[in-house]
């Protein structure tokens, strides 16, 4: 991961404390991160980890340019090699389905033209809705790749499928699709 840039978008799920772990790991090997959380995620895991980790700020706002004057959504879209949304929620599956420019993030995935890797993460009843099915179809048609959420217990109480997978698959994942 030596040199490589990677944009990491963070929404608004449990699972988003192991994002912080997979960002660890890819400054440990060298890359360099830009991470976007959408307000949900804010509620999850704070930016201060985010900055301490990456040594950048985090990015969270369309309207509020840190870095990029034409917009971070321009300037973050053409510095990636690899864009990852890791927790991926149903809401974010579903407007990158859909191509709603809502926030910062889903924008971000209009505009990016790199490799986009989702991991998923949600309840296992949501996640066996036909319409998050439907999403999930519709975005490995767009050539969207995804690591499947694992199955065990979740954080709502129940056992299924739908918790992230661990950030050493996911970081797994991305090599291959860098190499």
């Amino acid at each position: 991961m030596q040199g490589r840039e990677i944009l990491l978008g963070v929404s608004g799920g449990i699972a988003a404390y192991k994002t912080a772990d997979l960002t660890s790991k890819l400054v440990q090997q060298g890359a360099a991160v830009s991470v976007v959380m959408t307000q949900a995620a804010q509620k999850f895991i704070g930016a201060t980890t985010f900055e301490a980790l990456t040594g950048r700020p985090v990015y969270q706002g369309v309207f509020s340019p840190q870095e990029h004057f034409q917009g971070e959504h321009i300037g973050l879209a053409r510095r990636a090699e690899l864009f990852v949304i890791a927790p991926a929620t149903a809401n974010v599956i579903a407007q990158m389905a859909h191509g709603f420019a809502q926030d910062l993030l889903s924008t971000l995935t209009l505009t990016c033209t790199a490799p986009i890797l989702i991991a998923p993460a949600m309840n296992a009843d949501m996640w066996a809705k036909p319409a998050v099915q439907r999403n999930l179809a519709q975005l490995k048609e767009d050539g969207i790749q995804i690591v499947e959420p694992g199955e065990g217990w979740l954080s709502c109480g129940i056992t299924g499928k739908g918790r992230m997978a661990e950030p050493a698959e996911i970081l797994s994942r991305m090599k291959e699709i860098l190499s």
